[in-house]
């Protein structure tokens, strides 16, 4: 995209032209002043912000303002948690200093909320909800994006393979989806990549023997692949590499994570074990395997629970948006865990389906 420079600061294209027709952002400021005052304000007053002017409005949408925000430590991060009752809703959670928990900014009615079986990726601003079925229709390859900038909802490319109930993750700025029900006798072991930025979709063959994946984990740059065999219906685990486009075996007893939620912090996996009580395991890298971090009380998670992380604290959000955050760096080495809890956020008991973070 042709981009100039305006008082030091680098606009697209569409910023020049919003540029062009006044004088400034703020009367009497520079541009580039005007950008780092604006920039500071809380990002629960963005709506406000674009309602004052259209060259407003169109500062939020570039990516001038959130790499501003990003450079200078002022982007807030969000979380986005889908729920299904009679249908979809997505609850926009934001972390709240009075309360060391999370508190309920808005909810939204996504334009796919009659359908089971979709998957949920963020990638950097946007929010994804992929696939996905219904009782009148089959299988779809419908992909829907949420931009959190505009606060605007589009249609993006179609998925190659139209899919639901299928497994995805996010990876250096691609989504990678694959699985499912409603695949064609052509497409059995075919999985996709998403590229945003070209706005399209590459088709891949699995080149393992190995039968379903039923779960994708981000970690170290490549994508812990856990698969279930059909024979003895057990769980083994390899790594892609999405650079070589290659699979290696792993150890397996990272696989034991099929079940559960995880959620990566710095480097670390983490899993929260709900089988027998609700427990917060780590996978350690040197010994290849499990281990226990601390307990938490089944009254308090109300499970099925979904993790999900802002820095250094792990969000566990059960039913009704019930809330336990765990602060990493206050762990104890004993396994104690220090912890808040905040009671449910909305009336109904629905569970999670997923969380994902987008920060502004």
């Amino acid at each position: 995209m042709a981009s100039e420079t305006k008082h030091g600061v680098k606009l697209s294209r569409s910023s020049m032209d919003s540029v062009a027709s006044h004088d400034s952002l703020i009367h009497g400021l520079p541009d580039e002043i005007a950008l780092l005052c604006l920039a500071r304000v809380p990002r629960c007053y963005h709506n406000t912000l674009r309602c004052v002017s259209k060259s407003w409005r169109v500062l939020l949408c570039s990516e001038e303002w959130h790499s501003c925000r990003k450079r200078n430590n002022l982007d807030e991060s969000w979380i986005y948690v889908i729920c299904r009752g009679t249908g979809i809703k997505c609850y926009v959670l934001a972390p709240d200093p009075t309360t060391r928990s999370l508190k309920l900014m808005k909810v939204m009615e996504p334009p796919c909320t009659s359908r089971e079986g979709i998957s949920i990726e963020s990638l950097d601003k946007r929010l994804f909800l992929l696939g996905g079925c219904s009782w009148l229709r089959d299988a779809n390859d419908e992909v829907y994006c949420y931009d959190a900038t505009s606060n605007c909802w589009s249609r993006v490319a179609p998925m190659p393979t139209a899919r639901c109930y299928f497994v995805s993750a996010a990876l250096d700025n691609k989504l990678y989806i694959t699985g499912g029900l409603g695949l064609t006798d052509k497409s059995p072991n075919s999985w996709d990549i998403y590229d945003p930025v070209a706005n399209s979709w590459s088709a891949h063959k699995n080149p393992m023997l190995t039968p379903d994946i039923v779960k994708f984990v981000a970690l170290d740059g490549e994508l812990v692949t856990v698969h279930k065999a059909a024979w003895n219906r057990m769980y083994f685990a390899g790594i892609y590499d999405p650079l070589h486009r290659t699979w290696r075996g792993t150890e397996n007893e990272i696989a034991l994570c099929w079940s559960g939620s995880t959620v990566v912090v710095d480097g670390t996996l983490y899993m929260l074990e709900q089988s027998l009580g609700t427990k917060l395991m780590v996978w350690q890298k040197e010994t290849k395997e499990w281990t226990m971090l601390g307990r938490l009380s089944d009254k308090l998670t109300r499970p099925p629970c979904e993790l999900v992380a802002i820095g250094r604290k792990i969000y566990v959000i059960g039913r009704g948006l019930s809330i336990v955050t765990i602060d990493l760096d206050a762990v104890r080495l004993d396994g104690f865990l220090v912890s808040s809890s905040t009671g449910p956020l909305v009336e109904h008991d629905f569970p999670p389906e997923r969380c994902r973070v987008i920060s502004i």
